[in-house]
């Protein structure tokens, strides 16, 4: 099950605002905003945290990436068998930061859904998203590189990316939820995202970086 709509999943990435504890202080926020608001907030708290975040926390807790391995000899790799074993829900495969071949996000699609973990598939482009669908990922979520981090939503300079993805994606496979991310920072950035069709967002910086978490993640999910 990949919860209600519309879904804020928001990326920890390995910014220094999260190292240690600060990961488990920011998955804390964002629960007892979900516990108040009944929000649909999702949280991937870097690797070496996931276990951690998971255990502590009552929201679902995704990581940050998987590899298409079993459990078995592979140094440094991250198994889908591992993040279940951490007390993740599910995770995300592919993002812009850290691509992999189709076949193989195809790979990790299959071995999450036999462990009953939520994917989120990332897509740079509208045809990129369309390819991934045949996998049929929870959701796919479009994230124009040259605007991640950045302070321009993609609601706002590319907005044709996020319906038309949701159109390519849907063609193929209607049980997919498309989010789009890259540079959303606002309520507005995430009721545009919905009201172009996309049923949620992506985030990082916006939320990660900011001096007040709680109070962005707040304006985050007060327009919808």
């Amino acid at each position: 099950m990949s919860g209600s709509d519309p879904a804020v999943i928001i990326n920890f990435k390995v910014y220094s605002e999260i190292e240690g504890e600060k990961a488990l202080k920011l998955a804390s926020i964002c629960g007892s905003i979900v516990d108040e608001t009944g929000a649909n907030i999702i949280v991937c708290p870097p690797m070496t945290e996931l276990s951690y975040v998971a255990d502590q926390v009552d929201i679902p807790v995704y990581s940050q990436n998987v590899d298409p391995r079993k459990p078995g000899s592979g140094t440094g790799f991250t198994t889908p068998s591992l993040v279940k074993s951490a007390g993740a829900s599910g995770t995300l495969i592919n993002h812009s930061e850290h691509k992999q071949p189709a076949e193989d996000v195809g790979a990790c699609v299959q071995m999450c859904k036999d462990l009953d973990l939520v994917t989120c598939v990332c897509a740079d482009t509208v045809d990129i998203a369309k390819d991934l669908a045949r996998f049929s990922p929870c959701y796919i979520a479009v994230e124009p590189p040259e605007l991640i981090g950045g302070d321009i939503s993609v609601t706002t300079a590319n907005p044709k990316i996020v319906s038309d993805t949701v159109e390519s994606v849907k063609s193929v496979d209607k049980s997919i939820k498309v989010l789009c991310g890259a540079g959303v920072k606002n309520g507005r950035d995430v009721k545009a995202a919905v009201d172009l069709g996309a049923e949620g967002v992506l985030l990082a910086s916006g939320v990660v970086k900011a001096k007040n978490p709680d109070e962005v993640i707040r304006d985050l999910i007060s327009c919808i």
